[in-house]
């Protein structure tokens, strides 16, 4: 019985001691779990902060942006109505020659179906161009608005140390804080920069 009294004395005692040391290594990974987290926390305030602007209000309310788009709309126009002219230059060349139809030789027809093919061919050769000129003037004053925005945004960035602005679309971005929200600032300083720029 003295013999059983020891043995589980010394069990005891070395559960006691087991159960001290979880306890204690416990509360160390849970500290270290804590600062990591404190860490995290800590750099995504100081350092980590991302804003956004309205794209859909940018296309409406940037006036820079109003005029390019007005701009490529006239282009568009001027284009079409070069094409229109072709278009109507060729179609009276075939009635002038549906007119004398009833007069001219074999050979004569045979020029007039191959000079009408021709306009055809120098139409369509024209409305390639014309289109490939549109896109590529669209292009160019589109790169030049981004490249403004982005100008812009870095300046306006100098102070606010955003890690990320991004232009929000409903496709991507479903939740936000509109806290963060810079649209309004983007707008006014756009269009001032923009009046100032048409000033001078």
């Amino acid at each position: 019985m003295k013999n059983f009294t020891t043995v589980l004395s010394i069990i005891l005692a070395i559960a006691v001691g087991v159960l001290f040391y979880f306890q204690f290594s416990d509360k160390k990974g849970k500290n270290n779990l804590s600062q990591q987290n404190n860490s995290i926390n800590n750099a995504t305030e100081g350092s980590f902060k991302i804003a956004y602007f309205e794209m859909d209000s940018i296309e409406n309310q940037y006036e820079y942006l109003k005029d390019v788009r007005n701009s490529l709309r006239s282009l568009e126009q001027k284009k079409g109505n070069e094409l229109n002219q072709l278009r109507n230059a060729g179609h009276a060349k075939i009635m002038e020659y549906q007119k004398r139809s009833n007069t001219m030789t074999e050979q004569e027809i045979a020029q007039a179906n191959q000079e009408i093919m021709k306009l055809d061919e120098d139409l369509k050769a024209q409305e390639q161009i014309k289109s490939q000129e549109l896109q590529d003037e669209s292009i160019k004053k589109i790169q030049e608005v981004k490249k403004t925005i982005e100008d812009f945004l870095k300046e306006y960035n100098k102070d606010k140390n955003y890690s990320y602005i991004l232009s929000s679309s409903s496709d991507i971005i479903y939740l936000k804080d509109t806290a963060y929200d810079i649209t309004k600032d983007l707008i006014k300083g756009l269009n001032e920069a923009y009046k100032k720029k048409k000033k001078s």
